[in-house]
């Protein structure tokens, strides 16, 4: 028997490919002769470089680079397995969880980490490049990463305009001249699940901005400042991207490299489930299993779990999901082809615990789905 375990992390407990571990250690306390093919999971958010490393058996680098308000941080990056591509969160250096409440202001944050950390990708060799843009504190369209990689961004008398969403609006000239050569060299994608575009009422500031930080009167001048560097990038440029689907997401980052990296947007699960050949271990599988952290409602929405039961129902395969929890709304997901969704949960108890028990937790409920499994296979 073949199964294919894909999962998505459990968050702040496991990651993919630890979910998967425990999981497969459950199925070969009932046969230790299962074929077995873990292949860790994520949408292009939290998790995607963990995701991608573990999949390919790559490595985590780390890089001291600047947080969203330019103070020293620690960020970590993977190269893939392949030796030659970097796969980078975006919130590693520039995010949102990088910031206490008080701190976050995206009049002032801005995405210049971001670029370092694609600087050290290139200091690294590679030329392939997946960005993973979820969980920013920032509202710049991707001027301070920009800035990073060498473009000038300057006002009406030549000087430099300040880091962080503020300063957009005092942009007279963009000049890509300076850019790293290297930028031209590499393929650049950008894992996006958001349909957002740069400005207006669906746009990044209306949409995400009071979550960042924002005031009422803020949000209408970050959305207008987003609105002048579209303007400008058109004009420019000469790259309209002020209305592709996608470029609001991360405070207009996704704008941002489109326009100066000349980055490819595309579904975060696609592009991770293309890089770990998802599909093609699902057409040789007799059961897959999936899961994450939570399983509600939202699950329908585009995140992992949903992902994997589409492809297994594509190709007319059994498909399990477990959960550390299961809110409102999850059996709405048996529409959507799951065959099967259970919480590894069976008794009461607090957080702490469940976060510490939870390997235990999966194999236990890993062994008892394969004896049922097998129980009715046999009739």
């Amino acid at each position: 028997m073949n199964i294919v375990i894909a999962p998505d992390k459990f968050k702040d407990s496991l990651t993919g490919l630890q979910v998967g571990e425990a999981f497969e250690r459950g199925v070969r306390r009932f046969n230790p002769q299962m074929e077995i093919r873990i292949l860790p999971m994520a949408d292009g958010g939290e998790g995607t470089v963990q995701a991608l490393v573990d999949a390919t058996r790559g490595e985590i680098r780390r890089a001291r680079v600047h947080n969203p308000l330019m103070k020293p941080v620690e960020a970590c990056y993977g190269i893939l397995g392949d030796g030659t591509t970097a796969v980078i969160e975006m919130a590693a250096a520039s995010g949102i969880g990088l910031l206490r409440p008080e701190e976050r202001n995206p009049w002032l944050t801005t995405t210049y980490g971001t670029g370092e950390l694609i600087l050290q990708a290139l200091n690294s060799g590679c030329r392939r490049i997946i960005m993973g843009i979820g969980g920013s504190a920032t509202n710049d369209c991707g001027v301070g990463m920009a800035q990073a990689l060498g473009i000038r961004f300057t006002n009406s008398v030549g000087d430099e305009v300040p880091h962080g969403g503020g300063g957009l609006g005092a942009i007279h000239s963009i000049d890509i001249s300076g850019c790293d050569a290297r930028v031209a060299e590499t393929e650049f994608l950008v894992a996006c699940d958001v349909s957002n575009v740069l400005s207006g009422p669906n746009g990044a500031s209306q949409v995400y901005g009071s979550q960042k930080g924002a005031s009422e009167a803020m949000v209408l001048q970050l959305d207008a400042h987003l609105a002048h560097v579209g303007q400008l990038i058109e004009y420019q440029l000469g790259m309209n991207v002020a209305n592709v689907p996608g470029t609001g997401a991360a405070g207009g980052l996704g704008a941002g490299l489109m326009a100066f990296t000349n980055a490819r947007l595309q579904p975060g699960f696609e592009m991770v489930s293309q890089i770990t050949r998802l599909e093609e271990e699902i057409r040789k599988a007799d059961l897959v299993i999936t899961g994450e952290g939570k399983i509600d409602r939202q699950t329908q929405y585009g995140k992992t779990p949903l992902g994997v039961a589409r492809l297994a129902r594509k190709h007319n395969k059994p498909v399990v999901a477990i959960a550390g929890t299961l809110g409102e709304g999850y059996t709405q997901l048996f529409s959507y082809g799951f065959d099967g969704i259970y919480s590894i949960i069976d008794q009461p108890m607090d957080l702490e615990e469940a976060l510490r028990t939870a390997p235990e937790r999966i194999e236990r409920l890993a062994e008892s789905l394969m004896r049922t499994w097998e129980a009715f296979r046999k009739h």
